[in-house]
């Protein structure tokens, strides 16, 4: 393997003439160790072919400009230019779909790395673990799946900064049967890839006076989840923490389920951490979270089913529903991945279908908070 030159550095297959079927994949990251495991496991996969690597976001740009690809895949942490950096002068110059692969789990430096979406890139996944490794396959699965998905965003011109913008003191019409007949006790909110960004949105637009406990499930990489709940808290008027086994949710704070734990809340308003099979293949579920409480809370719960893909939360948003609860997904125009909100519509699950900003609006209304 080559050491990190300066040079625009592109591959070029064996046989065969370029195919614009193909997803065509920019790797950039410093460690040449890193590039080669990655441009391998991208160039196994079907429909990717890796066309170029860079040393850094210098090198990055200048790829861009020369030559522009499907997506990249973008380490932060490198010399010269990060990737931070390299992002945001991409989306502002040449907008390309970026995935942030990072293999760091510090808290500080996973919420470093979480600020690329707040510039524009769409999704941050962990780098795979190395070959031999248990989870080796499952998790190039995951990074070819993400960057494919990704491939198929469109993106703008400083998409990040404009985006899911709330407009100002949007009223959103509360149908008579939901407008407070019961007031309103718990907030569930399920995520998955796009997730960051639309909760990022969401929790802003909370007011710091909001009344009832929200409760988060958020599919995320082992090991990513204390970063995002450092990153998001700069955002939200509320504490924001990761949930705790036998904690009483309290009014106008934010819990996320811990990795590895199914979450569940109890009538006594207790959160239930228990390590049951995967739903949905996820663990933490959405589906786990919003079958706990259907029941439980019935009319006093809003279920919140945000960009992601598959289907985890969709029927249990409609088993909610079915109790009573007000029901909101987010819209496919600010939804990075449609999947789990799409298939919510598909149920007949939503009450509400709207971006981010508007369902912040709509949860401060439906608690008659910020009203001050």
């Amino acid at each position: 393997m080559s050491g990190g030159g300066r040079t625009l550095r592109q591959n070029h297959p064996s046989a065969g003439k370029e195919s614009r079927s193909e997803i065509q994949v920019l790797v950039v990251d410093d460690s040449p160790v890193v590039r080669e495991f990655l441009v391998h496991i991208l160039n196994s996969a079907t429909g990717l072919r890796v066309v170029g690597t860079a040393h850094d976001g210098n090198e990055a740009l200048a790829w861009v400009h020369h030559r522009v690809p499907d997506v990249i895949t973008m380490d932060i942490h490198m010399p010269n230019m990060d990737g931070f950096e390299a992002t945001r002068q991409i989306m502002e110059t040449c907008p390309v779909p970026i995935v942030i692969v990072s293999s760091t789990t510090s808290i500080k430096e996973v919420a470093t790395t979480f600020r690329a979406l707040e510039v524009g890139a769409l999704a941050v996944v962990s780098c795979p673990d190395g070959i031999g490794h248990a989870r080796h396959e499952a998790s190039s699965r995951e990074l070819i799946e993400i960057v494919k998905l990704m491939s198929e965003v469109r993106v703008v011109r400083r998409w990040a900064r404009n985006r899911g913008a709330a407009p100002s003191d949007p009223m959103i019409h509360v149908p008579p049967d939901k407008n407070h007949a019961v007031p309103i006790e718990l907030v569930v909110v399920g995520a998955s890839t796009g997730g960051p960004q639309a909760l990022r949105l969401l929790l802003a637009g909370l007011p710091k006076d909001f009344p009832v406990p929200v409760v988060i499930v958020q599919h995320i990489a082992p090991g990513f989840l204390g970063g995002l709940v450092e990153w998001l808290a700069g955002f939200c008027a509320l504490p924001v923490q990761i949930a705790q086994e036998g904690e009483r949710i309290r009014a106008g704070r934010v819990y996320f389920a811990p990795d590895g734990h199914q979450m569940a809340i109890n009538q006594a308003g207790l959160i239930r951490l228990v390590q049951d099979a995967p739903v949905n293949i996820h663990r933490p579920s959405v589906s786990y979270l919003f079958h706990s409480v259907a029941k439980t809370y019935g009319r006093k719960a809003v279920g919140v089913l945000l960009t992601g893909m598959g289907k985890d939360g969709a029927a249990e948003l409609a088993l909610m529903k079915g109790y009573g609860a007000v029901t909101i997904v987010q819209d496919a125009d600010s939804s990075v991945v449609h999947g789990m909100p799409g298939e919510a519509i598909r149920l007949e699950a939503a009450d509400y279908i709207l971006e981010p900003g508007a369902i912040s609006a709509l949860l401060a209304q439906l608690t008659g908070s910020g009203r001050s």
